[in-house]
Protein backbone atom coordinates (compact mmCIF):
# COMPACT_ATOMS: atom_id res chain seq x y z
CA UNK A 1 0.00 0.00 0.00
CA UNK A 2 1.76 3.43 -1.07
CA UNK A 3 0.50 4.62 2.54
CA UNK A 4 3.42 2.58 4.19
CA UNK A 5 6.27 4.26 1.93
CA UNK A 6 5.05 7.75 3.12
CA UNK A 7 6.75 8.78 6.48
CA UNK A 8 4.25 8.15 9.57
CA UNK A 9 3.87 11.92 10.64
CA UNK A 10 2.27 12.59 7.28
CA UNK A 11 0.02 10.05 7.45
CA UNK A 12 -1.66 10.98 10.58
CA UNK A 13 -5.56 11.18 10.92
CA UNK A 14 -5.16 15.19 11.31
CA UNK A 15 -5.38 15.43 7.22
CA UNK A 16 -8.67 14.34 8.06
CA UNK A 17 -9.43 17.59 9.60
CA UNK A 18 -8.10 19.68 6.53
CA UNK A 19 -10.98 19.74 4.57
CA UNK A 20 -13.06 21.08 7.77
CA UNK A 21 -10.37 23.82 8.60
CA UNK A 22 -10.68 24.91 5.03
CA UNK A 23 -14.09 24.55 4.29
CA UNK A 24 -14.35 26.69 7.45
CA UNK A 25 -11.47 29.45 6.42
CA UNK A 26 -13.67 29.78 3.55
CA UNK A 27 -17.41 30.02 4.34
CA UNK A 28 -16.73 31.01 7.88
CA UNK A 29 -17.41 34.57 6.99
CA UNK A 30 -20.39 33.63 4.15
CA UNK A 31 -21.95 32.54 7.61
CA UNK A 32 -25.50 34.66 8.92
CA UNK A 33 -24.89 37.38 11.75
CA UNK A 34 -25.41 35.11 14.32
CA UNK A 35 -22.60 33.03 13.50
CA UNK A 36 -20.26 35.58 13.12
CA UNK A 37 -17.31 35.60 15.67
CA UNK A 38 -18.17 38.84 17.34
CA UNK A 39 -21.84 37.61 17.85
CA UNK A 40 -21.56 33.61 18.13
CA UNK A 41 -18.78 34.54 21.25
CA UNK A 42 -20.87 37.19 22.93
CA UNK A 43 -22.38 36.48 26.36
CA UNK A 44 -21.89 33.24 26.48
CA UNK A 45 -21.14 31.64 29.83
CA UNK A 46 -17.33 31.02 30.51
CA UNK A 47 -18.04 27.05 32.06
CA UNK A 48 -19.53 26.62 28.40
CA UNK A 49 -16.73 28.53 26.30
CA UNK A 50 -14.08 27.48 28.29
CA UNK A 51 -14.84 23.89 28.31
CA UNK A 52 -15.78 23.74 24.24
CA UNK A 53 -12.25 25.31 23.79
CA UNK A 54 -10.37 22.83 25.75
CA UNK A 55 -12.39 19.95 24.47
CA UNK A 56 -11.64 21.51 20.93
CA UNK A 57 -7.96 21.69 21.37
CA UNK A 58 -8.07 17.82 22.58
CA UNK A 59 -10.28 16.41 19.62
CA UNK A 60 -8.44 19.05 16.69
CA UNK A 61 -4.96 18.04 17.96
CA UNK A 62 -5.27 14.22 19.24
CA UNK A 63 -5.24 13.14 15.47
CA UNK A 64 -1.64 14.36 15.24
CA UNK A 65 -0.94 11.42 16.87
CA UNK A 66 -3.37 8.65 15.19
CA UNK A 67 -2.38 7.22 12.58
CA UNK A 68 -4.09 6.78 9.42
CA UNK A 69 -4.58 3.45 8.42
CA UNK A 70 -7.81 2.13 6.86
CA UNK A 71 -7.14 -1.96 7.54
CA UNK A 72 -9.72 -3.09 9.69
CA UNK A 73 -13.69 -2.79 8.78
CA UNK A 74 -13.69 -0.66 11.79
CA UNK A 75 -11.66 1.62 9.69
CA UNK A 76 -13.52 1.40 6.62
CA UNK A 77 -17.19 1.87 8.08
CA UNK A 78 -14.88 4.68 9.75
CA UNK A 79 -14.09 5.89 6.38
CA UNK A 80 -17.40 6.06 5.12
CA UNK A 81 -18.96 7.53 8.35
CA UNK A 82 -16.53 10.40 8.01
CA UNK A 83 -17.36 10.93 4.52
CA UNK A 84 -21.23 11.08 4.99
CA UNK A 85 -20.51 13.33 7.72
CA UNK A 86 -18.61 15.85 6.37
CA UNK A 87 -21.54 15.58 3.61
CA UNK A 88 -24.40 16.95 6.18
CA UNK A 89 -21.65 19.29 7.94
CA UNK A 90 -20.84 21.18 4.54
CA UNK A 91 -24.79 20.92 3.65
CA UNK A 92 -25.74 22.37 7.04
CA UNK A 93 -23.63 25.31 6.53
CA UNK A 94 -24.66 25.51 2.97
CA UNK A 95 -28.47 26.19 4.25
CA UNK A 96 -27.59 28.31 6.54
CA UNK A 97 -25.44 30.32 3.77
CA UNK A 98 -27.48 30.08 0.48
CA UNK A 99 -31.37 29.73 2.65
CA UNK A 100 -30.69 31.53 5.54
CA UNK A 101 -34.96 32.67 5.92
CA UNK A 102 -36.02 28.87 5.54
CA UNK A 103 -38.00 27.60 8.07
CA UNK A 104 -34.79 24.79 8.61
CA UNK A 105 -32.70 27.64 8.67
CA UNK A 106 -34.53 29.32 11.22
CA UNK A 107 -35.71 26.15 13.41
CA UNK A 108 -33.44 25.01 16.30
CA UNK A 109 -32.37 22.04 15.10
CA UNK A 110 -31.25 23.98 11.09
CA UNK A 111 -29.56 26.31 13.05
CA UNK A 112 -27.52 24.18 15.38
CA UNK A 113 -27.10 21.82 12.96
CA UNK A 114 -23.28 22.92 11.96
CA UNK A 115 -22.56 21.58 15.58
CA UNK A 116 -23.89 18.47 16.58
CA UNK A 117 -22.97 17.26 12.89
CA UNK A 118 -19.65 17.59 13.53
CA UNK A 119 -20.22 14.36 15.86
CA UNK A 120 -20.47 12.37 12.58
CA UNK A 121 -17.26 13.23 11.00
CA UNK A 122 -15.69 12.96 14.45
CA UNK A 123 -16.67 9.62 15.54
CA UNK A 124 -15.54 8.59 11.84
CA UNK A 125 -12.25 9.62 12.77
CA UNK A 126 -12.28 7.88 15.98
CA UNK A 127 -13.13 4.70 14.37
CA UNK A 128 -10.38 5.19 11.72
CA UNK A 129 -8.04 5.88 14.41
CA UNK A 130 -6.90 2.81 15.98
CA UNK A 131 -3.46 3.67 17.36
CA UNK A 132 -1.00 5.99 18.40
CA UNK A 133 2.44 6.91 17.10
CA UNK A 134 3.19 7.28 20.52
CA UNK A 135 3.76 4.17 22.83
CA UNK A 136 0.80 4.47 25.23
CA UNK A 137 -2.25 2.57 25.80
CA UNK A 138 -4.97 3.91 23.83
CA UNK A 139 -8.65 2.90 22.60
CA UNK A 140 -10.43 4.83 19.76
CA UNK A 141 -13.18 5.25 22.23
CA UNK A 142 -11.20 7.58 23.59
CA UNK A 143 -11.44 10.27 21.08
CA UNK A 144 -15.25 9.03 20.43
CA UNK A 145 -15.87 10.53 24.11
CA UNK A 146 -13.99 13.68 23.84
CA UNK A 147 -15.59 14.35 20.15
CA UNK A 148 -18.57 13.30 22.18
CA UNK A 149 -18.24 15.87 24.88
CA UNK A 150 -16.70 18.68 22.45
CA UNK A 151 -20.11 18.52 20.26
CA UNK A 152 -22.29 18.72 23.91
CA UNK A 153 -20.71 21.67 24.27
CA UNK A 154 -20.49 23.35 21.12
CA UNK A 155 -24.45 22.43 20.64
CA UNK A 156 -25.20 24.14 23.78
CA UNK A 157 -23.37 27.05 23.06
CA UNK A 158 -25.05 27.06 19.37
CA UNK A 159 -28.32 26.71 21.58
CA UNK A 160 -27.50 29.83 23.12
CA UNK A 161 -26.88 32.03 20.26
CA UNK A 162 -30.62 30.52 19.08
CA UNK A 163 -31.82 31.50 21.93
CA UNK A 164 -30.76 35.15 21.54
CA UNK A 165 -32.51 34.85 18.39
Amino acid sequence: MIIKRIPGYLVSCFILLIPIFLWNLIFASKLPEPYQMNNFWSNVPKVIGISENILRVIVFLLPLLLKLEINESRQKIGLLIYMIGICLYFISWLMQIYFPESSWSRSVFGFVAPAYTTIIWLVGIGLIGNSLFVKVPYHYSIYIVFSVLFVVFHSIHSFIVYSRL
